[in-house]
């Protein structure tokens, strides 16, 4: 895991107090990290903390001594909801895991008409106060409404199906300005990922995805290689973890990224 967390120029703890291509650099309001062993437990180990990511020990010793297939990370800058473990990101459901970055503005305004479309279980699964953990509560509503053998393009139609009832209830109560969703879901044989702006003549947050090939360190140099099988990989990133351009590709504005069982990916465009 450090391989991901520490040891790229431009790593997950260096986008912790110094992200390069958003306007607010640091990202210290807490962090988390989820992965899956298949091999023990089908559900997802889960680490949140509300201390800054670069200056957690625990972290630093873990970091090397864990190895996983499928693993997300992520650093918070709080916006909405107070700093505290129940609002740190990844948010887990059985085994799904989730992360957001962005926000929408106002969002106590919708926020009780998003809890009572929920369902009875997914009204008492959200412990915090974030906006994104109720859009993911209202997302996982729609995912669970699907067939019990989903597919990547379920959860893509769960995902426009939030966006679609958000900017709904944005429009009945008066917010006008733009809401940024970067989100993604994994359950431990697929991803989804979304890059969107409620405006569509605003700008979204980054957002990149590098697949079909092998992710290397060594001695500190970190980058993608030509990789075919089970050395196979796919990576969704806020920012660019290297400065090799040729092995990151910007996920177009209001699009998703679906990654399935199989490593094959798909882009499919948003419906605003």
């Amino acid at each position: 895991m450090d391989k991901f967390l520490y040891e790229p120029e431009n790593s997950m703890i260096k986008q912790s107090f110094n992200a390069k291509e958003i306007e607010e650099p640091l990202n210290g309001d807490g962090f988390g990290l989820g992965w899956f062993v298949p091999e023990i437990d089908k559900d997802p180990a889960v680490f949140v903390s509300v201390y800054p990511a670069w200056n957690n020990r625990n972290l630093r010793y873990l970091a090397p001594k864990i190895r996983s297939n499928c693993l997300v990370a992520h650093v918070r800058a709080a916006s909405v909801g107070d700093v505290s473990e129940s609002n740190c990101h990844p948010f887990h459901y059985k085994n799904y895991l989730m992360a957001h970055n962005g926000g929408v503005e106002n969002f106590e305004r919708i926020k009780r008409p998003i809890k009572t479309l929920l369902s009875d279980d997914m009204y008492l699964w959200v412990k915090g106060q974030t906006d994104s953990e109720h859009l993911f509560a209202l997302f996982l509503h729609y995912l669970k409404q699907k067939r019990v053998d989903y597919t990547a393009d379920d959860v893509a139609d769960s995902f426009q199906e939030m966006i679609h009832t958000m900017n709904k209830l944005m429009q009945e109560h008066g917010i006008e300005e733009e809401a940024y969703l970067n989100m993604v879901f994994i359950d431990g044989e697929r991803m989804v990922g979304l890059r969107y702006v409620s405006d569509t003549t605003a700008q979204p947050l980054s957002l990149y995805y590098s697949e079909g090939s092998r992710y290397i360190c060594e001695d500190g140099a970190c980058r993608m290689v030509s990789a075919e099988g089970k050395d196979r990989s796919v990576m969704i990133v806020s920012e660019k973890l290297t400065d090799f351009a040729e092995d990151w590709r910007p996920i177009p504005a209001n699009h998703m990224m679906m990654v399935y069982k199989d490593l094959s990916i798909k882009l499919r465009k948003i419906e605003s």
